[in-house]
């Protein structure tokens, strides 16, 4: 088959298109042929050797390394232990994260059973592709946590902000891969959304359900809105305290990305910061599957790349400003 390895680590040029043999599926899991894979930051993250990432955080691998967590495909063969999919199911998961051992920029890979759903039927394979790892960030930082495991950016667990009719909830890098899935999703709970992004992506965000926008190369959200509830910051990074000070007492920020927080800052503001780290779960992905089969949660992609132009798809990333997500097609 052909796939995508790194053999050193590096910009988007170390990504290599190359011929490599099929794997085979073991207890539990399952042949994918994929049709589809989605691109996210840790696909980045490994191919430049992870610097970004405290040291005691950074997963071990090895080189060379087929990158890629995020799939869409029809199930090739299935192990005899597996029950619940067959071969000829067409599905999406987000594969053994977190880790690096998902290996879906490839025209084949193994997938544990219980990280994969059978895939929306009412969207295309680029579309749902697109949804496991932006959309599962979404639902276990808002909805359900859906697991007992620590993040290893916090010591305790992360609780989500019960949502409804009563509650604001900001939403920093709204037209992202994870802030435009947290946008819808806060809203089928019913609450109220303030959207941050530039200004182009305003008429996005709005068919989306945002009731506010904000431009954020125009205005600061700190001085315009008060008294949120709940704030998740897709972006990060050492501006993101300034966001707490648009929550009221007893309001939460959570940091997608990390951010940079003093302790006492938050304890004399009266507000709470917490995340998690997103894991495989094929469950919740087959709920948010029936959200996007209702018109409930709409896709969106920013751009489709074969997956022979792998560089050229990170070089996108790497510009930013993405609306939705970029997606790898595989041809057979």
């Amino acid at each position: 088959m052909r796939a995508i390895r790194l053999h050193a680590h590096g910009g988007p040029e170390v990504l290599r298109y190359e011929e490599v043999p099929i794997p085979e599926p073991g207890p539990g899991e399952v042949l994918v042929r994929v049709r589809a894979a989605g691109i996210n930051p840790p696909d980045w993250y490994l191919r430049d050797g992870m610097s970004n990432l405290p040291p005691e955080t950074r997963p071990t691998f090895d080189l060379p390394v087929i990158p890629g967590t995020d799939l869409s495909g029809v199930v090739e063969a299935v192990a005899a232990d597996v029950a619940g999919l067959s071969v000829g199911d067409e599905v999406f998961g987000l594969l053994r994260f977190p880790g690096f051992d998902g290996h879906t920029y490839a025209e084949y890979a193994v997938a544990p059973a219980s990280d994969l759903a059978l895939k929306p039927a009412g969207i295309d394979h680029v579309h749902a592709a697109a949804v496991p790892m932006a959309g599962l960030t979404a639902w276990q930082f808002l909805i359900e946590l859906g697991h007992d495991h620590p993040s290893p950016f916090q010591a305790a667990r992360h609780r989500p902000v019960p949502l409804g009719a009563d509650v604001t909830v900001l939403v920093n890098g709204a037209a992202g891969g994870v802030g435009h899935f947290a946008l819808q999703l806060a809203k089928w709970k019913g609450a109220r959304v303030v959207a941050v992004a530039s200004g182009a992506h305003e008429s996005f965000l709005r068919g989306l359900g945002a009731d506010e926008f904000i431009d954020y190369t125009k205005s600061r959200p700190e001085d315009l809105v008060h008294d949120i509830d709940l704030v998740l910051d897709t972006v990060g990074g050492p501006d993101s305290s300034r966001l707490l000070r648009t929550l009221k007492r007893g309001g939460s920020q959570f940091p997608v990305f990390f951010g940079e927080f003093d302790e006492a800052e938050t304890a004399e503001l009266g507000v709470t910061v917490t995340g998690t780290q997103v894991r495989s779960n094929g469950a919740q992905l087959a709920e948010l599957a029936r959200l996007i089969d209702a018109g409930t949660v709409r896709v969106a992609i920013d751009g489709t790349f074969p997956l022979a132009d792998a560089r050229a798809a990170h070089e996108r990333a790497a510009r930013g400003h993405i609306r939705g997500k970029i997606v790898l097609t595989i041809p057979h």
